[in-house]
């Protein structure tokens, strides 16, 4: 090969996605591409060219903006641009602002590299949303079965049709139909809603031991508050639900129709060496050095899951309800210790625990809501609990919040009224401080206790947020304060220093930026998901954000969720304390390419929440 060709080749054997090609592939691209040069200032795609092309930027720069001239992009060298895709690039205004050599390849040359190479091929796949399922995608493999079961959905595992009998069926009825079908339980219905459930149990304790006339209608005897699962729920929420519960049979549900119904005798056959079983050691603990040793188990399980390929979603919604098993066993040993609660209170957790996305340890933040009945002869009893159970969490690995925002602060173990009053202030005079306490209070979810309590707070919360605009606009700011690493040249900007050196944190700089646009975009919309993903589910296609953008950001999520599982599943194998200092030095060139398509969509919608709220003017 010629010496220039060699050049050429060598130059585009580093490009991507050019460099997933054969070496025998590589050897004939040389000739295929044309040289272009462009001028400083001049248009691009160049104007007089009759045909469309795949541009490689050999040197030089071009600017990419959209329709508005808002700059989005910049073309350096090693960067390519397709005029063969109908991609958005296709709607954007490009310059030279350097002069500027290109190698154009022709359409049909590029189809026939796509024919020939199926890695080549995908990295076209013809828009950025489907470009990070693949990305997410290949992060994950088969679920290995020896973990399968943490996973499966407990729709998966329901067999039988659903067994319903109406209400006013008389005991007598429901008894011989569950015999014949030799089912344990019976769902009661009215008007095609469950009212009731009645188990074998049942029949005997409040039927046959006390007598009562089988002809009496089976309402008599039925359990009336019946506790349900959603048919998408893991099987490792039923089993926690079940055991919290004491329950051995639970009503699973498909948007709000019955689906069937899952026993404990499901769960058990289904996997008896299951990891969920850390629930039953959590839940039979009865000191908090055996919580600590259950505890220390947990990065394992996190590199477990990691090995079989689990998706970093599910490895979230684990952990946090690991965490809230931890958290209530605290509660009920310091009960205990204290005796019985003078008055309700709810236990609430903040943050990624709230939104169900926390790995094997992080800091806690967590708050009491005490009921208005509260005085000040109750207050060392809920200040007691509070401290037994940030002291135990601690000990768990949980670290205390560095901003202490604990139920240990006496600020943030307030009764009802004083916790609506906190948000009414909030919310109608936005200040730092609030900004601050945003991304823990506003993903509040409770934990133990009276929901009721919570569910008030909630509600009242959601009906204020939507109209206020002054706050949303404060929040779209405070949102705004995490950029993601990459420059005008799709490089990432990375941290110098000695213990940090050539690395990004990959949760401040990726996942925060997403979980802090789906929070302000809920509380617009006055939605009450708290999960990342679910937010943006319920925000897509309202005034807020578009149906496609809610997807980009979804699947940008679960990328960078799943490099950061990755990252830590690493540092656990070697032995070392993890955290989300991540070097893309170590990550393979496509995964570097997705990752930066991933902060294109996160740059993308915070430049449009910038437009839109004007954030520049706010002080």
């Amino acid at each position: 090969m010629e010496i220039e060709l060699q050049e050429i080749k060598n130059f585009i054997a580093e490009c991507m996605p050019f460099n997933l090609l054969s070496d025998d592939t590589l050897n004939s691209l040389p000739e295929q591409f044309e040289i272009r040069y462009l001028r400083r200032g001049s248009q691009f795609p160049p104007t007089d060219n009759d045909n469309k092309y795949l541009y490689l930027v050999r040197s030089g720069a071009i600017d990419i903006r959209d329709h508005d001239n808002n700059l989005v992009n910049k073309l350096a060298e090693q960067s390519y641009f397709s005029d063969c895709l109908n991609i958005e690039q296709d709607r954007m205004n490009c310059v030279a602002i350097e002069d500027t050599l290109l190698y154009q390849l022709p359409c049909k040359n590029l189809r026939q590299l796509r024919d020939q190479s199926a890695a080549f091929d995908r990295h076209f796949t013809d828009n950025l949303s489907k470009r990070l399922k693949l990305a997410a995608l290949h992060q994950q493999s088969q679920v290995d079965s020896g973990v399968a079961h943490m996973t499966i959905e407990v729709g998966d595992l329901v067999r039988k049709q659903p067994a319903c009998m109406p209400a006013t069926s008389s005991i007598r009825q429901v008894a011989q139909t569950m015999s014949e079908k030799d089912i344990s339980s019976m769902m009661l219905i009215e008007n095609e809603q469950l009212v009731g459930i009645l188990t074998d149990r049942d029949l005997r304790r409040r039927c046959v031991a006390e007598g009562l006339d089988s002809s009496l209608p089976v309402s008599q005897i039925m359990s009336r508050q019946v506790e349900t699962i959603e048919h998408n729920s893991l099987a490792l929420n039923a089993m926690l639900t079940m055991t919290r519960k004491h329950l051995h049979h639970l009503p699973v549900m498909q948007h709000g129709k019955i689906m069937g119904m899952l026993s404990a005798t499901d769960l058990a056959n289904h996997s008896s060496s299951n990891p969920a079983f850390l629930l039953s050691d959590i839940r039979k603990a009865e000191s908090l050095e055996e919580l600590a040793a259950i505890s220390k188990r947990l990065p394992d399980l996190q590199l477990q899951l990691n090995n079989a390929n689990v998706s970093s979603k599910h490895i979230g919604e684990m952990f946090s309800r690991l965490t809230d098993a931890l958290t209530i066993r605290l509660i009920e040993m310091a009960e205990v210790q204290l005796g019985p609660a003078p008055v309700n209170y709810v236990w609430v957790c903040g943050g990624s625990q709230a939104r169900r996305e926390q790995t094997s340890h992080s800091d806690q933040d967590n708050a009491l809501i005490i009921s208005d009945e509260f005085n000040e002869t109750h207050a060392d009893w809920f200040k007691n609990l509070a401290k037994f159970v940030t002291d135990g969490l601690n000990a768990c690995g949980f670290i205390y919040c560095p901003g202490d925002a604990m139920a240990s602060n006496d600020q943030w173990r307030q009764p009802l009224s004083v916790w609506q009053n906190y948000f009414k202030t909030w919310i109608e005079t936005p200040e730092p401080m609030a900004l601050m306490l945003s991304s823990i209070f506003f993903d509040l979810r409770p934990v133990h206790g009276d929901f009721a309590l919570f569910e008030t707070l909630q509600k009242q919360m959601l009906l204020r947020t939507p109209t206020a605009g002054i706050f949303i606009a404060h929040m779209a700011a405070n949102a705004l304060t995490h950029r993601p690493p990459l420059g005008f040249f799709r490089r990432f900007v990375l941290i110098h220093d000695g213990e940090h050196d050539e690395t990004f944190d990959i949760k401040h700089r990726g996942i925060v930026p997403i979980a802090d646009i789906a929070r302000l975009t809920a509380l617009a919309e006055g939605k009450k998901a708290t999960n990342t993903i679910d937010r943006l589910q319920a925000v897509a296609g309202t005034p807020s954000m578009s149906r496609e953008m809610a997807e980009n950001l979804e699947d940008a999520y679960a990328f960078i969720s799943e490099l950061r599982i990755n990252h830590q599943a690493q540092q656990i194998r070697q032995g070392v304390q993890a955290d989300n200092f991540l070097p893309p030095a170590k990550l393979s060139e496509l995964d570097r390419k997705h990752l930066k398509d991933a902060f294109a969509v996160i740059q993308s919608m915070q430049q449009t929440l910038e437009n839109r709220f004007n954030t520049g003017r706010l002080g």
